[in-house]
């Protein structure tokens, strides 16, 4: 074998193990760290490994300079550390942006997160009822700064959106609480499976899914 016919082995074998790298690294909506998908037939843990593997999702709060009307805003979030959720959904947000004016003026929310940004959903459209959505309704509270709970909570959101930490400051960012109240979760045909907060918050659900 010739030098020539060498160096393009090597390259071509270089190039299958960037390829691999990258792939195997961008499977998954943040990595390797997703969980294993959990049986649709067991509601509660659907719905806590749905929160607890999503980063994202959108937020609909009530807008009354829109005369009522619902408006929807990307946020990011986390019910915890890694492995460690809580089920629970905390917020970092600002009053410059209208979803915390809206929520401080109403409290009544939802939050939508969608299975299709955890890759697991394969080639179906995001719509397709086998690719699996959680809507949580409640109100949006702002938790009391400096307290055990808001230091948990900055320490959830940092370990999973850490540029969080450099947003700007006289911003004033702060640390914002789902309550929920209600669940509609959809994972299959035949409509919403039956879920109650009860239910999703069960001890045996806590989300350290190990």
């Amino acid at each position: 074998m010739d030098q020539f016919t060498i160096r393009n082995v090597k390259s071509v074998v270089n190039l299958m193990c960037f390829v691999l790298i990258i792939r195997g690294g961008s499977a998954h909506g943040h990595g390797s760290k997703s969980h294993h998908r959990p049986n649709r037939s067991n509601a509660p843990s659907f719905a806590r490994w749905l929160v607890a593997e999503n980063t994202w999702g959108v937020m609909s709060t009530i807008a009354n300079d829109l005369s009522g009307a619902p408006f929807g805003d990307v946020v990011s979030y986390s019910d915890g550390r890694p492995y460690h959720g809580t089920g629970i959904p905390y917020f970092y947000l600002t009053t410059l942006d209208p979803t915390a004016r809206y929520a401080l003026e109403d409290q009544r929310t939802s939050f939508t997160i969608s299975e299709y940004p955890l890759g697991t959903c394969g080639r179906i459209d995001p719509e397709n009822p086998t690719c699996s959505k959680l809507t949580l309704t409640g109100k949006l509270n702002e938790v009391e700064a400096g307290s055990e709970e808001a230091i948990m909570a900055k320490k959830a959101l940092f370990s999973k959106h850490a540029e969080m930490r450099n947003w700007p400051k006289d911003h004033s960012f702060k640390v914002y609480r789902l309550d929920i109240e209600e669940l509609f979760l959809i994972d299959f045909y035949g409509g919403p499976k039956p879920l109650t907060v009860d239910q999703y918050f069960l001890p045996k659900n806590e989300g350290r899914l190990e």
